[in-house]
């Protein structure tokens, strides 16, 4: 179970950075070898999704929204509050950032899955609505993007929509 947790953990952080490296290679206009990283970041998700399955981390959907309110909860009022005073006490202003904008987005994130338990607990689904993510910050938003966000000031176009 160890060996699984550590490579979920691997292959989840490989999925990430694959991910950022496509975007800067399609940034640079190496549209091939984004795609590339793409491709590999994808397999790696199924490499995640395998041991996450296997160590029995997926289970029904109360469950898993618990889960992730909890873990939503822990990350804004432990981890990054932690991170912040640390990173402050280092003079590291780009980290400070970094984790404070992380830090209000995992507020909202715990709000949202409130709302989704909320609805759980009548055996419904939540009303239908788009979901916009702001690509500066993170800052998620149900219903339509704000003109300005919130958390990071960057403008409507920031915002992508999920699908």
């Amino acid at each position: 179970m160890e060996n699984l947790a550590a490579a979920f953990a691997g292959e989840s952080q490989a999925n990430r950075k694959y991910l950022a490296f496509a975007e800067r290679a399609e940034n640079e206009g190496y549209h091939q070898i984004a795609k590339l990283f793409r491709a590999a970041a994808a397999a790696e998700t199924v490499h995640a999704h395998n041991h996450l399955r296997i160590m029995g981390g997926i289970h029904d959907t109360k469950e898993n929204i618990m889960e992730a309110i909890n873990g939503e909860t822990y990350e804004f009022k432990t981890m990054y509050p932690g991170f912040l005073e640390v990173a402050a006490e280092e003079g590291e202003n780009q980290a400070s950032w970094s984790f404070n904008i992380a830090n209000e987005v995992e507020k909202i994130h715990a709000g949202l899955y409130q709302k989704a338990s909320a609805a759980l607990q009548k055996d419904k689904d939540l009303p239908a609505s788009e979901y916009y993510v702001c690509g500066v910050c993170g800052n998620t938003v149900e219903g339509n993007p704000p003109d300005k966000c919130p958390i990071c000031n960057a403008g409507k176009k920031a915002f992508k929509k999920v699908e």
